[in-house]
């Protein structure tokens, strides 16, 4: 099934591609969380609109990528989260929640789509994530969860 991604997919693409999917990928998982939309010829139109938006919010070259990269490494990030008593969390913590403790802590606005978490956070101290700013510039945030 072709598909125009409205979102960046991990493996697949970034917001604007048009790509050949599997019908089951594409119906149970990226269609209903409007991570794609079908492919028509109607759609053309809105290829190129995604792609105009992308470029306004995408990071352009290497260079500012790294300097986003530095300013977000040097960040100190703590995020208070409801906890029990055993430094278990009650949930755990999103990539919403990441990026809004890195925006309150001074550093940049990141967007949420763009924090890897290798695995989910549900317990209190210290742990790294990764942003992935550009193709070739990932930036390790050291985030301390600490409880409210």
């Amino acid at each position: 099934m072709k598909i125009i991604l409205t979102h960046e997919v991990s493996g697949l693409g970034a917001a604007g591609d048009v790509v050949d999917v599997k019908d089951g990928y594409a119906r149970n998982y990226l269609i209903p969380r409007n991570f794609a939309i079908r492919w028509t010829k109607g759609g053309e139109k809105d290829v190129e609109q995604i792609r105009r938006a992308r470029k306004i919010h995408e990071i352009a070259t290497i260079e500012q990528a790294n300097e986003i990269k530095a300013k977000l490494e040097g960040v100190k990030v703590r995020l208070a989260v409801r906890s029990g008593d055993a430094g278990r969390l009650f949930g755990s913590v999103t990539p919403a929640d990441i990026a809004s403790a890195i925006k309150a802590s001074g550093g940049p606005e990141v967007d949420k789509r763009r924090i890897e978490l290798g695995s989910p956070i549900k317990t209190l101290g210290a742990h790294e994530t990764s942003v992935r700013l550009h193709p070739e510039v990932a930036a390790k945030v050291n985030i301390e969860v600490v409880a409210a």
